[in-house]
């Protein structure tokens, strides 16, 4: 039976493979982003696309409305949206505690209160029994990143994800992190990365192959399906054994 499956960040990268996962198995996907243009370069077929920062409550309330209209029952939630306000154009301008303070809203925003907001805007939404909440970590929050903002953002997703599934876990609704290492083919860094930078993520593996957005989102298809509905509670390292899991 066709799911519902609602994917933030969906028009890119990890977002819009999920998606794709997600709509070949004949699920009605829909897709939120801030951007319209991508949004609707996003090829996912009888996809339904809301134009939306996820950082504004406002905003979300409107997604809410019309995930109530037009869906009701929410089967997946996967939280794809964030990036790194570190690699804005003007992250380092003017006086530096502004920059600092700038870099640290900016990646709590992007990467936590997004994913809280829609959260508990469609929390009481999920299928009862059987839905799935599904964040995006960042392998960052085990070992720390250039900036130390984004790490602890990400990281921040962590100790909530395990308050909600005790929350929701008697209603037979699971939750999980999944916590990608380096992947290619995505809008992350802002640019192509350096070979030699590329290079060294490489040889931190030991699959000796840079991650792609189709390795992460066949583990969160995995999470979403019947098979995985004793799992909860769990970070999911999608690494190539960059980091050990722990």
């Amino acid at each position: 039976m066709a799911r519902n499956i609602v994917i933030s960040g969906g028009g890119t990268g990890i977002g819009l493979a999920a998606a794709r996962v997600f709509a070949a198995d004949g699920d009605r996907v829909l897709l939120l982003g801030r951007r319209r243009e991508v949004l609707e370069r996003a090829v996912v077929p009888g996809a339904v696309r809301i134009v939306a920062d996820l950082t504004e409550p406002g905003d979300v309330r409107r997604v809410a409305r019309r995930v109530a209209d037009e869906i009701g029952t929410v089967d997946v939630l996967v939280h794809s949206a964030g990036g790194n306000a570190a690699f804005a154009p003007d992250a380092e301008a003017g006086d530096p505690l502004d920059a600092v303070a700038r870099t640290w809203t900016g990646n709590f925003r992007q990467n936590t209160l997004s994913a809280v907001l829609l959260t508990e805007a469609l929390k009481d939404r999920l299928a009862d029994p059987g839905g799935r909440v599904l964040f995006l970590s960042s392998i960052a929050a085990h070992r720390g990143s250039g900036t130390g903002s984004y790490a602890a953002a990400k990281a921040a997703l962590h100790p909530y994800a395990h308050d909600l599934a005790r929350q929701l876990g008697p209603r037979g609704v699971t939750v999980n992190v999944v916590a990608p290492g380096y992947v290619e083919d995505t809008e992350f860094f802002g640019g192509p990365v350096e070979e030699e930078r590329r290079a060294r993520l490489v040889a931190e593996t030991a699959t000796g192959r840079a991650g792609t957005p189709g390795d992460v989102a066949a583990t969160l298809h995995w999470l979403a399906s019947p098979a995985a509905g004793h799992i909860t509670s769990q970070i999911i390292q999608v690494n190539g054994g960059a980091e050990r899991g722990h």
